[in-house]
């Protein structure tokens, strides 16, 4: 399957936060046509640029090679691209929604590697519809902070229920295989005395003979 970057299908939410030191100076804008050395150098660049400008770069979608795996193009956006729609439990009634900063920014950015080996930038959407705050900790925005905080409490709970879901099933098991274990034990034991009971006996007539 194909992932279409100029379009936005197939999108991986993994936020990156990633504070790479403070720097001074004039903010250098990506540009249709940049270039740089690798796929790291541009993410680098691209997060930087993004700390600096007040907002949390999210790792959107690649497309890979189908010959090597290898990565031929990268798609970067604001953290705030798409929305977060409200989500159903397959058992029971409907889950709170969890926190969300979403609200559907486009800023974007689009670097492919070249046949020279150079990652070019081919697309480049720069504006924002929501207000960059630069602050020290890498959140965009004072808010975000403790929606993360929220959003990684509620997934600790999940995996804690899971946990106890896994051990409860695996203490089943395990008194099931005890249970067959001792239940085995006993028909052997009852085959054994039935063996020394035809051997007794075939002593027995043995004798008399």
């Amino acid at each position: 399957m194909t992932v279409d970057l100029e379009k936005g299908d197939g999108l991986i939410d993994s936020p990156l936060e990633v504070d790479i030191g403070s720097s001074g100076g004039p903010i250098i804008e990506p540009y249709v046509g940049m270039e740089f050395d690798s796929e790291d150098d541009a993410r680098k660049f691209y997060v930087e640029y993004a700390r600096r400008l007040g907002f949390v770069v999210r790792i959107m979608q690649r497309r890979r090679s189908g010959i090597d795996g290898r990565t031929l193009a990268r798609r970067l956006g604001c953290n705030k691209q798409g929305f977060s729609p409200n989500q159903k439990g397959p058992i029971g009634p409907e889950k709170k929604p969890r926190p969300s900063a979403r609200e559907g920014c486009n800023a974007t950015i689009l670097v492919k590697m070249e046949k020279s080996g150079k990652w070019v930038v081919t697309r480049f959407v720069k504006d924002h519809n929501h207000p960059l705050v630069v602050t020290a900790n890498g959140f965009s925005t004072a808010g975000d902070k403790d929606k993360k905080i929220q959003e990684l409490t509620m997934e600790l709970e999940h995996q804690e229920r899971l946990c106890s879901t896994y051990r409860e099933k695996l203490l089943s098991f395990m008194k099931n295989v005890e249970e067959q274990t001792e239940e085995l034990s006993a028909k052997i034991q009852l085959i054994v005395e039935n063996v020394r009971k035809v051997e007794s006996e075939t002593q027995k007539h043995s004798k008399r003979r």
